[in-house]
């Protein structure tokens, strides 16, 4: 224990861990969590076409839930939000061309 605490993890060196290395934390891994952001901006073109928006909203919040434990909370969230908004539209999107095209609108 020097003047600044016990840094050393109980090792007696002030700076080193139990193993004689430094202890840096470990970086997050954000991943899941940006790639659950970019798939839902590409969602909000995306949802024009229901064939491709339902794949790729479904995908990033697949990887938003899952992102949000390992790291980068407020990117998983906001992916998950962003997913949850334009699979909603791809539904409308869809169920209105299922209406035109029994209807006979689309012709």
């Amino acid at each position: 224990m020097n003047g600044y605490g016990n840094q050393g993890g109980g090792s007696g060196q002030p700076g080193y861990g139990m193993n004689g290395y430094w202890n840096y934390p470990q970086p997050e891994n954000k991943g899941q969590s940006i790639a659950s952001l970019v798939l839902g901006c590409i969602g909000l073109v995306a949802w024009c076409i229901p064939l491709f928006g339902y794949p790729v909203t479904i995908v990033g919040l697949i990887l938003g839930i899952t992102g949000r434990n390992k790291g980068g909370k407020n990117l998983a969230v906001a992916g998950i939000i962003l997913c949850i908004i334009t699979l909603v539209l791809t539904l409308i999107n869809s169920i209105a061309g299922v209406y035109m095209g029994l209807t006979g609108q689309l012709y």
